[in-house]
């Protein structure tokens, strides 16, 4: 199945990037394609350093693609990697992977309309109160997990005389797949994340302050919904407003809106056995019952408020913060970009919304950027869940926890990047926390109103050596906490890679990687460190 969903992914991902025929005419002196496909081999030695001292060493087949394409017309980016690992001795388990990440346009009426699209593939470690982190180690494979996350949509930014329109339409498909169940420290089975199906539009018209009027005015309205398959979830989300922005100054404006939303959570219960209990599937799921009516968990509506300010002192930096009242409650959000040369980049951003974890994870990769660079695990090859774009490092929601019950998130991420001479170097960091929210009744009624907060830091740093060699390192940190009993996830990783060219397009690889777990759903913690020596071959 994962061989299918590996072609799958570069089948849609190669379609997301594909300019159409006359994307190649004169109209486009700009126009820049990069496709690099590779193969790699590779000799891998892992070593257990706690709690035993088992030694394991397989063999990697690898193939991908790094793809950027850049024009009027259509543009993206691609990183798809497909990996087979071929172990020795009766213990070791073969195991086939596919990582990756996509985002690109193509537009459908020139400066109007286009098809937005991006996809997500990732290799994930799975703990007790369903936490995640997105470098798992190799030999713990009873508690791996593969997410595959996609969106597909047009959206529309043109100009109608003296207004603006601006829109999206967004249909989005996300799944999580591990074969084993998850129990929290009292024993008790945590209901995994299984699929979900994602319905996001907006749109909005304003004019600009000074077209028709000495501000600027617009209206907006918007619909979300998510169907999550677990105990047949929903979230739907209706809103309507309207805005105004003043401007103070050349470089400062008062911005503030007033609407109304209708925000409702919604379940059924799980089959029940003779005893009342909940019954459990194969997959360690809680099973539906299809005939149980649906339950309301979350009923909020009513006027929504914002104000705020956007100060834009130069052309390479904005700032924005808003404060205002939703889903029942005061909430802030912002952002910072700030570029002071083509060599570095800063940006922080706030955000706050109530969604699934297939919600979260579509709306992340529609905010990707359309021309990036991936950062992978140096010795892995895993997917970390960032990019470095052209405005700055970017980080694709880090995971946290795979519980099927929806909740309020709410976090802020970081990311500086810099270019000095031959070396390249990014690092990000973010912080992320999310209310559980399930209806009373139900099997998932003890998790409502629970807590899990994630951080993480992540960094990468590369330099060339001559001509014909690289060096380049990379280093995360993942905190998890569970609300369910204030049990804690500690990971923590580094790896470095040197490689240099042997004739042509064939380099030789090497690597070293240390990764830890520190987990209070364990009795003991879990490290280990591998190398790795193997040859690559760019197309």
């Amino acid at each position: 199945m994962r061989w299918f969903r590996a072609l799958l992914f570069v089948g849609i991902t190669s379609v997301v990037v594909a300019a159409p025929a006359h994307a190649q005419d004169e109209e486009q002196p700009n126009r820049r394609v990069s496709v690099q496909p590779y193969i790699e081999v590779s000799q891998i030695l892992s070593a257990e350093i706690t709690p035993g001292d088992e030694i394991l060493t397989y063999t990697q087949v690898a193939v991908g693609a790094d793809v950027t394409a850049v024009g009027r017309r259509a543009g993206g980016s691609v990183s798809v990697r497909y990996e087979r690992n071929i172990g020795y001795g009766d213990d070791v388990i073969d195991s086939d992977t596919v990582s990756g990440v996509a985002r690109g346009f193509v537009a459908i009426v020139p400066d109007a309309i286009s098809l937005q699209a991006g996809g997500l593939a990732s290799r994930t470690r799975v703990d007790g109160a369903g936490g995640t982190t997105a470098n798992p180690l190799v030999q713990d494979d009873q508690a791996e997990g593969q997410i595959y996350s996609g969106y597909v949509g047009p959206s529309i930014a043109t100009r109608a005389g003296a207004f603006d329109i601006t829109g999206a339409a967004q249909v989005g498909y996300t799944r999580f797949e591990t074969d084993n169940a998850v129990v929290d420290t009292n024993g008790d089975a945590v209901d995994l994340f299984d699929d979900s199906v994602t319905y996001n539009s907006q749109l909005r018209v304003a004019t600009r302050p000074g077209d028709l009027l000495p501000v600027g005015v617009g209206v907006e309205g918007g619909f979300f919904q998510e169907d999550i398959s677990n105990l047949d979830q929903r979230v739907r989300d209706v809103y309507g407003r309207a805005d105004i922005t003043v401007p103070l100054s050349s470089s400062l404006a008062v911005v503030g809106g007033v609407g109304y939303e209708d925000v409702e959570i919604s379940s059924r219960d799980a089959v029940r056995d003779v005893n009342g209990d909940p019954v459990v599937g194969a997959d360690g799921r809680f099973v539906t019952d299809e005939t149980a009516p649906r339950t309301l968990a979350y009923d909020v509506d009513g006027v929504i408020w914002d104000a705020g300010i956007v100060w834009r002192p130069s052309s390479r930096t904005t700032v924005s913060a808003t404060v205002g009242r939703r889903y029942d409650s005061m909430t802030y959000t912002g952002s910072v970009s700030y570029v002071p040369n083509s060599r570095s980049q800063f940006a922080v951003s706030a955000y706050d919304g109530v969604t699934g974890f297939g919600g979260l994870l579509t709306n992340s990769l529609s905010a990707l950027p359309t021309e990036f660079e991936v950062v992978r695990n140096s010795l892995s090859g895993d997917f970390g869940g960032c990019v470095g774009g052209t405005d700055g490092a970017v980080c694709v929601d880090p995971f946290g926890s795979v519980r099927s019950s929806t909740f309020r998130s709410r976090g802020v991420q970081a990311s500086y990047q810099r270019n000095i001479g031959r070396f390249n170097a990014a690092v990000a960091a973010g912080y992320d926390r999310r209310e559980f929210i399930a209806a009373a009744g139900t099997v998932l009624e003890a998790a409502d109103g629970l807590t899990d907060e994630s951080y993480y830091v992540t960094g990468a740093l590369s330099r060339e050596i001559g001509n014909n060699a690289n060096v380049q390192a990379n280093a995360y940190a993942n905190w998890f906490s569970a609300g369910a009993d204030g049990a804690d996830i500690s990971a923590y990783g580094a790896s470095a890679a040197y490689s240099r060219s042997i004739a042509g397009n064939l380099s030789a690889r090497a690597a070293v990687a240390v990764d830890y777990i520190d987990s209070e759903f364990s009795a003991e913690d879990f490290a280990a460190a591998s190398a790795l020596l193997g040859l690559r071959y760019d197309f």
